[in-house]
């Protein structure tokens, strides 16, 4: 497939056909144009694999990928596929191969670069049987990709096309990474994964939807946790693929409690609500902010719960969502504490996000039989500018304004 197979509608941006979170051929074409086109993709957290030899299974879309350190301390990002018979090398999520990965079905050996380094039983025996005399081990390794860290994250790419990572996160929401990571070493707390029945597109919108909290999640709504009022704005790169929204709510200076915390239903409230005793570790006041870089990466700060959320395709019509909770070596046990309360708040069955499980697949189940009409975006008008409130959809128009070119849809 060349190009859609369909026209993009003449709103733009504004317009959504939903012919592209249903469509198989257009599912296909992401595969070639975005996860193996001139973009990054979230492997893993670099602290992940501190020696030699550990390795980290994870995808680049659809594509298996095993991250591996190498003896000089570099990393380097393989397609984990070996190229005998296509079997899985790395089988486990997460282990140490030594100084060589080895496919378990008929133990070819590839060294930490990927290198073909053994073929068993290559010259035969007694000379019978065996690879062809002109086989050339060079001409076999495994599919190495691009690979670079950014605050201590490790992305990779498939294409020699893609712009130096730095340039591809840019240095707005560039900064914004750093603000949260730093240049600490991260710690990772705990992990956890869940399937979403729904196209990758709508979760990754989900995320870039800056007013829907308040509305969705009756955990905000019912405590007045988060309001549209509070003072926030979205960051929007200048191509619109990256973003980054911030809040700040307010906070009792003599309690140390976060105002709101009381519900407005009469005798109804937090027996506990020791969740949301955070520190400013920051020093900005700034209580919750999610950030994505294009296509699929995710990563928030709640209070002091910070998480990576990786969104990766499963088919047209399905999405694993995988999520790391981090905190940094040098935090203290009290602070390690409050991370692992706080990532309640959050995953699967946490107390604010476990509606974001749902609601993609409310829209996919939704849009059958209507695959010809299209979403309207317009909350905040029809750019993907930057703005300084919440009361938009700019960040979801910066996504389809960085996906349509990729995707051939003008």
């Amino acid at each position: 497939m060349d190009e859609p197979a369909f026209p993009w509608p003449a709103g733009g941006n504004t317009r959504v056909p939903y012919r592209v979170y249903t469509d198989t051929e257009v599912h296909e074409l992401e595969k070639a144009r975005i996860f193996a086109g001139p973009t990054w993709g979230f492997l893993c957290a670099a602290s992940e694999i501190p020696h030699a030899g550990d390795y980290k299974t994870t995808f680049l879309g659809e594509v298996p990928i095993v991250v591996v350190r190498r003896k000089d301390g570099g990393i380097n990002a393989l397609v984990n596929r070996c190229s005998h018979r296509g079997s899985l090398v790395a089988l486990q999520n997460q282990g140490n191969t030594g100084t060589a990965l080895t496919c378990v079905y008929h133990s070819w050996a590839f060294d930490l670069d990927g290198n073909l380094t053994g073929v068993p039983f290559r010259r035969g025996i007694e000379g019978k049987g065996g690879m062809p005399a002109g086989f050339d081990l060079k001409q076999h390794g495994m599919k190495r990709l691009r690979a670079a860290a950014f605050c201590g994250l490790v992305f990779g790419t498939m294409s020699e096309a893609a712009p130096p990572l730095e340039e591809h996160i840019g240095g707005l929401i560039g900064g914004r990474m750093q603000r949260v990571l730093g240049d600490r070493k991260l710690k990772v707390l705990g992990t956890t994964s869940q399937v979403l029945h729904n196209n990758w597109k709508l979760y990754v919108e989900n995320t870039k939807d800056t007013y829907h909290a308040s509305l969705l999640h009756s955990f905000f709504s019912t405590f007045k946790i988060l309001r549209l009022t509070a003072e926030g704005g979205i960051h929007v790169s200048e191509d619109g693929g990256n973003h980054a929204s911030h809040s700040r709510n307010k906070q009792d200076k003599d309690q140390g409690e976060y105002v709101g915390l009381r519900s407005a239903i009469d005798g109804f409230g937090l027996k506990d609500a020791s969740i949301f005793a955070a520190r400013d570790e920051f020093g900005d006041g700034i209580t919750v902010q999610i950030l994505s870089v294009f296509p699929n990466f995710v990563l928030q700060q709640v209070h002091n719960s910070i998480a990576l959320r990786q969104v990766l395709p499963k088919g047209v019509d399905q999405t694993e969502l995988l999520w790391t909770f981090l905190g940094f070596e040098d935090d203290d046990e009290e602070m390690q504490r409050l991370r692992l309360k706080q990532a309640n708040l959050v995953g699967p069955a946490g107390y604010i996000s476990m509606e974001d499980g749902c609601v993609g697949g409310w829209v996919q189940r939704a849009i059958v039989g209507s695959e010809q009409d299209d979403s309207v975006v317009e909350m905040g008008g029809a750019s993907h500018a930057s703005t300084d409130n919440r009361i938009s959809e700019a960040s979801v128009r910066g996504f389809w304004n960085r996906y349509r070119p990729l995707m051939g849809f003008e």
